[in-house]
């Protein structure tokens, strides 16, 4: 008789396991915990100050999977202090997690914050959106790495690759990019028992892309090959596939969710941004 080949596992189901997600209060952050949930992790959940938002997240995971347990935290990641007292909190909730999403990152766009100056978006985008995604992302990870099957994601953008004009695309492609380096020297770090992955989105349509004008409207479409903007839950089954076993051979990669780039898309450089 023959041996029928060993194939790759189709298993997304997380029962049994525990993920954190920081920033998880709306938009990406929101949309990866209920698809966790979906799959039947229990979650610890971040926010750094929408209690509201975020108690929304917990409720919608629990009508998902009612038989999930669900912890809140609230810690503003400007401060290293309020980042180690996150990885404390959320390790010892459960004696230990098994999957950590860094998601959180600062809102420069919308807010009182779209009216800083380029340097102080800046600051405020590296002490978030770096130094404290490679904080925790470290310090989580080393306790993570003494029990396999452990993984971890970290949140990119597709354009740091190649760049985008613009205050925000500079200062992005110098965050995000720094986030895709660090994540394929942390599966370095971290093999072979945690698996560290980056997903790189293009245009989601989160708050932001709801609210903007027709040039960013217009963008946003001609720069996808799909002609139209990516959803959050299209970056929460990416993260959902590469958390799961289903992902156990994948390490090191970055993810993009952008329907695929259009290099052709680019506007021209005299075209002005409103």
């Amino acid at each position: 008789m023959e041996t029928i080949p060993e194939t790759a596992t189709t298993d997304f189901n997380l029962k049994g396991k525990v993920a954190a997600v920081t920033g998880a209060a709306s938009g990406i952050g929101r949309a990866i915990a209920l698809q966790l949930a979906r799959q039947g992790a229990s979650l610890i959940l971040h926010t750094r100050s929408n209690d509201h938002g975020l108690r929304e997240t917990a409720n919608l995971a629990q009508a998902i999977r009612p038989q999930i347990a669900v912890e809140l935290l609230i810690e503003d990641f400007q401060d290293p202090q309020q980042q180690d007292r996150f990885c404390q909190q959320a390790w010892d909730w459960s004696g230990g997690i098994d999957i950590l999403v860094n998601n959180a990152g600062v809102d420069v766009l919308t807010g009182e914050a779209a009216q800083l100056t380029f340097e102080e978006k800046l600051e405020l985008v590296y002490r978030v959106d770096v130094v404290s995604t490679i904080r925790i992302a470290r310090a989580l990870g080393s306790k993570m790495k003494a029990i396999p099957g452990r993984s971890i994601v970290n949140i990119g953008w597709d354009q740091a690759a190649h760049g985008m004009e613009g205050d925000s695309g500079e200062m992005f492609a110098v965050s995000k990019g720094a986030i895709i380096a660090f994540s394929k020297s942390l599966a370095k770090s971290l093999a072979p028992n945690v698996r560290v992955n980056c997903v790189a989105p293009g245009w989601i349509q989160t708050a932001w892309g709801e609210e903007s004008s027709d040039y960013w409207q217009d963008r946003a479409q001609r720069e996808s090959l799909a002609q139209t903007w990516g959803k959050p839950e299209d970056v929460a089954a990416a993260v959902g596939f590469l958390v799961s076993p289903a992902a156990r051979f994948v390490n090191g990669q970055v993810v993009p969710v952008n329907g695929g780039f259009n290099h052709g898309g680019q506007l021209p450089r005299n075209v002005k941004e409103s």
